[in-house]
């Protein structure tokens, strides 16, 4: 393979490589660099990669975890790319930058750029209606677990109730890859600690335990918000710091921001 011009870019720690499909033989194996570059200690390190074509309002985009698999959307992963976007529009002017729109396998998600500062980029992504919401009784090892099962463009697994370590590793873990989820699932558990505030850790599909995510965020606070109390304005707290999800009238509305890291040539393989 000839040297790659890749680019690593994180939002609250979630972070993914984006790579030009134009840069991309192909017959090149994708699921096999995704698990290449994605390698924490043999490659560049990130939770997914994102192969990209640009657009003349944004660009199109398709998502791997780190482990290869597809995935329909991130909203970080999104954000990512756009702030990569709005770095090569020139200077960022908040306000006055038409809106950033990424196509992904969930559908067109239309991005505002409200700040840039010291490097960051602040979006407010529009992520959709939350679709396929219930609530459910899963066995997981034998033990009754109550989660509200959903889908934000992928699917979405939320357990309400204490948020650790050890149920992230045992009932988190042991969810993502329940038979009851044909697709596998993210996994998300969740505490409502005030009506705006519910505190999450995630274990992600294809992934395991990351900092933050987008749409786990989306589909916490509709968990919440539909059976745990929440406003239908909420901060979500996750190990990487905290994203503001709206749920109105229009859909779920995501706020927080992604700041690019590097841009790198992989020399590795395939």
């Amino acid at each position: 393979m000839m040297p790659l011009m890749l680019v690593k870019a994180h939002a609250f720690g979630n972070d993914f490589i984006l790579v030009e499909s134009r840069a991309i033989s192909g017959a090149a194996d994708l699921p096999a660099l995704a698990r290449a570059v994605c390698s924490r200690h043999r490659g560049i390190g990130a939770d997914g990669l994102i192969v990209y074509s640009t657009t003349p309002t944004g660009a199109s985009m398709r998502l791997l975890n780190a482990d290869g698999s597809r995935s329909e959307v991130s909203g970080n992963g999104v954000r990512c790319l756009a702030a990569w976007i709005a770095s090569q529009r020139g200077v960022p002017m908040p306000g006055q930058q038409a809106p950033i729109e990424i196509e992904t396998d969930a559908g067109l998600k239309r991005l505002e750029l409200l700040a840039y500062e010291d490097g960051r980029y602040t979006f407010r992504a529009e992520m959709g209606m939350p679709e396929r919401i219930a609530l459910e009784t899963i066995d997981v090892g034998g033990a009754p677990v109550d989660a509200v099962t959903l889908r934000v463009g992928n699917p979405q697994c939320v357990v309400l109730g204490d948020v650790t370590e050890e149920r992230l590793r045992t009932v988190a873990s042991a969810l993502a890859v329940h038979p009851h989820f044909a697709e596998g699932t993210n996994v998300e558990l969740a505490a409502v600690e005030a009506p705006d505030r519910v505190r999450i850790l995630i274990w992600e599909r294809g992934v395991g335990p990351t900092e933050a995510s987008g749409t786990g965020a989306c589909a916490a606070a509709v968990a919440a918000i539909q059976y745990g109390g929440a406003a239908r304005d909420v901060q979500i707290v996750s190990p990487g710091g905290s994203q503001r999800v709206e749920w109105v009238d229009d859909g779920l509305f995501l706020t927080g921001w992604a700041e690019l890291v590097a841009e790198v040539v992989w020399r590795g393989v395939p």
